[in-house]
């Protein structure tokens, strides 16, 4: 009889010890130790304490609402198991060695508010469903290996206000789709391989103060609309094809500090900012 009862004394410890978030939270994090390496990390894990104690996470009435593992050298690829950390809000596993996919189940993280993978070697594309992340406020993948066009869902993201894709290998058009996000605040693109003219409709993202698209294959004129962005303070632009001397461009917004286009669009005759007409010359 004494056996049993310190058996379940022992069993009752060990479920308090571990309370302070569910079995499958748990398993959910130890699937993200395991798979990048944990004990290698900068600062690992005592997997003998509970949840809430472990570096870098946040726990909230019995759930894990944030994990911060920054500069943590974490190894590996993602696992699926992530995605049970139903109410997760913030993922932040920047400046770390991930590598791989993202796991497919990523976007079925629909509370997540934060994103942010940067500066790792992450690869493949950007899941074409990430629109269903639909309380996304920050979506940071910049300084990786993502390639393949910027899907058009991303234009469901309309609580967006960072979108920092720079650094990449992502082709294809800007997708109209981006229109939609109207609480978009940073738009930053840059050292990719993206091409075409920039849509008219990107004078619709009025809460606009960050636009950075250097380093692409863009070209032609600048839409009309693009002076609607009166919030803006930084525009960066050089090292496309743009055509036109743009520099009166500075003048049209009110707010702008960076500003940076290539030399030969401060010289030379004033362009008219113009629609897509160039790139529907180029497809007749």
């Amino acid at each position: 009889m004494k056996t049993l009862k310190l058996t379940l004394l022992c069993c009752l410890l060990s479920a308090f010890t571990f309370a302070d978030v569910s079995q499958g939270e748990r398993d959910a994090l130890l699937a993200l130790y395991n798979a990048t390496n944990g004990e290698s990390w900068n600062t690992s894990w005592d997997l003998e304490q509970p949840v809430s104690e472990w570096f870098g996470i946040t726990t909230e009435n019995d759930h894990v609402v944030a994990i911060s593992l920054t500069f943590n050298n974490l190894n590996g690829q993602l696992p699926e198991e992530i995605s049970n950390l139903k109410s997760l809000k913030v993922l932040n596993l920047s400046f770390n060695r991930l590598q791989g996919e993202l796991p497919s189940s990523i976007t079925s993280m629909s509370g997540l508010e934060e994103l942010k993978l940067f500066s790792n070697n992450i690869s493949g594309s950007i899941p074409s469903d990430i629109g269903k992340m639909s309380n996304l406020r920050s979506l940071e993948m910049f300084n990786n290996n993502f390639e393949g066009e910027i899907p058009t869902s991303i234009g469901d993201l309309e609580k967006l206000e960072t979108l920092i894709l720079s650094s990449n290998q992502l082709t294809g058009r800007l997708p109209s789709s981006l229109s939609n996000l109207k609480a978009l605040k940073v738009l930053s693109l840059f050292d990719n391989s993206l091409l075409g003219t920039i849509p008219p409709s990107i004078g619709q993202l009025a809460e606009l103060e960050e636009l950075v698209l250097s380093n692409n294959a863009f070209y032609g004129n600048l839409p009309g609309e693009m002076a609607q962005l009166t919030n803006l303070k930084t525009l960066l632009l050089s090292n496309n094809g743009f055509k036109g001397n743009f520099a009166f461009l500075k003048n049209e917004l009110p707010n702008i500090v960076d500003f940076d286009l290539d030399e030969v669009n401060t010289k030379g005759a004033l362009a008219t900012l113009d629609t897509e007409e160039d790139d529907e010359d180029d497809n007749d």
